[in-house]
């Protein structure tokens, strides 16, 4: 099963979406963060059910290439390093069709986690001052 097969990739490089154009005029939008958060790769999926490991800190995450892989697939870079994820047509028809599902499956699992969507490294540093007496 090799699902829709896109007519047309776009990548917006200042919104650092991902815009699928398929036949009939369907298209779809996905941002960085929801595919580097739901990336088929082994690092995100693990290696078996029940392995899944949760993405945190990728809001500002960005897209940074498209690469073609056979007739089948891309590959997505990001700017966190992130590489490794093949993103076959069917999987990401299945990310379009079930887009506001998995967002709302993934910030659950953020809130049960108690974990968060922002990087931890914001680039400011605080520190605790007291002056002298």
């Amino acid at each position: 099963m090799s699902g829709p097969v896109p007519t047309g990739i776009k990548l917006h490089s200042g919104s650092s979406v991902l815009e699928l154009e398929y036949a009939g005029g369907e298209t779809c939008r996905l941002e960085a963060e929801f595919l580097r958060v739901h990336s088929p790769s082994a690092e995100v999926r693990g290696h078996g059910r029940g392995q899944e490991v949760l993405q945190t800190g990728k809001r500002k995450v960005r897209l940074t290439g498209v690469e073609p892989v056979g007739n089948y697939a891309v590959k997505l870079t990001f700017d966190d390093g992130h590489d490794s994820g093949i993103y076959s047509w069917e999987y990401l028809h299945e990310l379009c069709s079930r887009k506001d599902e998995l967002w709302r499956e993934y910030l659950d699992r953020l809130r049960e986690a108690r974990a968060s969507r922002d990087p931890k490294d914001s680039g400011v540093q605080v520190l605790k001052f007291r002056p002298p007496e």
